[in-house]
């Protein structure tokens, strides 16, 4: 099923995601899940941090200044406001920035670290780090597992063509369809899993489905540095470049998808802050426990993690957030362009909603999934099952 490959314990994480898809909880998913979405995010912000200070610190040398971004709004501010230099482009963008910023999806969460070399007269923004936020990882888990259905779907209805060509007695490659046949034949193999889904049969999607992009940062580089960023890496006896994809097009950069060994020693050496404390008593645990209990979830996962990192000119990074491919916008196409839209498609998206969202509610009790793959749904019911995890009453009109 999923590899989340920025996590620790990824196989416990990929065998309850493919457990909830087939409807066997188990009684003690509850405190399963909060442990593998919370500890693993203290570990990812520990980690990211280091790894950040690392990268930035090994290419420009010197004193970093960090500081902590609520939203995008300070992240765009920062762009426009620490410009290393000005063209006739950035200018522009910078102007219609600052005349419209209410444009720029300013309010979006981000809850990232951006990081500035400090200057005699400003601060110049070198690159951020962020963890990718609860609902973005579901969106993501989801449409993976879509993708891959639809596939699994499409195989099947093939072979299903395959065999009426061959008792046709004609090559496939000759079989002519019309639509409705090739309709049915889609709406059967579609039955076909939810039948196997219901029926606890396995599915088979080929390869495993990877996700890197948890922990990731962004390095702003010009175009005739970027094997100073490679340097930072190939140096570091704890890094491995395992992935390196440029993006050409709208929006100009380098993908690298990085194999990290965190100092286990040197994470574990700070306390579990009073928050994660308060937040681990109010589902149920015991606080005293839980500094033991995340020193055991670290040194028992695995070595090596994988963190994305995008290299990008400063132009480029102005384009990608107040140019002609802004991020928000990239993602609202993502969701448009999503080709199986099914009541299936549509479950998938629920349960890895609601999955994401049960760990970081106060609910510590898990009963039965409310979300059955083969079943279908309309919103309104996923949007009572979300509030009452928080424990927000249903919406009614009273007089």
């Amino acid at each position: 099923m999923i590899n989340i490959n920025s996590y620790l314990h990824r196989e416990k994480f990929r065998d309850l995601i493919s457990r909830w898809m087939y409807n066997r909880p188990r009684p003690d998913d509850a405190e399963l899940v909060t442990r593998l979405v919370h500890f693993n995010n203290v570990y990812i912000s520990r980690y990211l941090t280091l790894f950040s200070e690392k990268v930035f610190s090994g290419i420009h040398g010197g004193r970093l200044v960090s500081r902590f971004a609520p939203h995008k709004g300070e992240l765009k501010d920062a762009i426009v406001a620490n410009a290393p230099f000005g063209t006739p482009r950035t200018e522009f963008l910078a102007d219609n920035y600052r005349n419209n910023p209410e444009r720029y999806f300013r309010e979006t969460p981000f809850h990232g670290t951006m990081y500035f070399l400090p200057r005699a007269t400003k601060e110049i923004l070198i690159g951020s780090s962020r963890i990718k936020r609860v609902r973005r990882l579901a969106e993501k888990s989801a449409r993976r597992i879509i993708d891959h259905t639809f596939q699994a779907i499409k195989r099947h209805a093939g072979a299903m063509a395959a065999r009426r060509a061959k008792d046709m007695g004609v090559p496939r490659q000759a079989l002519v369809s019309n639509p409705d046949e090739m309709l049915r034949e889609f709406l059967s193999a579609e039955n076909k899993l939810l039948d196997d889904l219901r029926h606890n049969r396995a599915i088979d999607f080929e390869k495993e489905l990877i996700i890197n992009d948890v922990a990731g940062i962004k390095v702003i580089l010009e175009d005739e540095q970027y094997d100073s960023a490679l340097n930072v890496f190939n140096r570091a006896d704890d890094c491995v470049v395992i992935e390196q994809e440029p993006h050409k097009g709208n929006y100009n950069a380098v993908n690298l998808i990085i194999r990290y060994t965190p100092d286990k020693d040197r994470i574990l050496s700070r306390p579990l802050g009073p928050a994660m404390l308060k937040l681990i008593e109010r589902r149920g645990l015991d606080p005293a426990q839980a500094g033991r209990e995340f020193v055991s979830f670290v040194t028992s996962g695995e070595d090596d993690v994988n963190i994305e990192v995008i290299v990008s000119n400063y132009q480029e990074m102005m384009e990608s957030e107040i140019g002609r491919c802004i991020h928000e916008d990239r993602i609202i196409q993502q969701r448009l362009k999503q080709e199986y839209r099914s009541p299936l498609a549509k479950n998938v998206e629920y349960l890895m909603v609601f999955l994401f969202n049960f760990a970081v509610s106060p609910q510590n009790e898990l009963g039965e999934l409310p979300v059955k793959l083969w079943n279908r749904y309309l919103p309104d019911y996923i949007d009572e099952v979300l509030r009452s995890l928080f424990d927000i009453p249903p919406l009614r009109l009273v007089e």
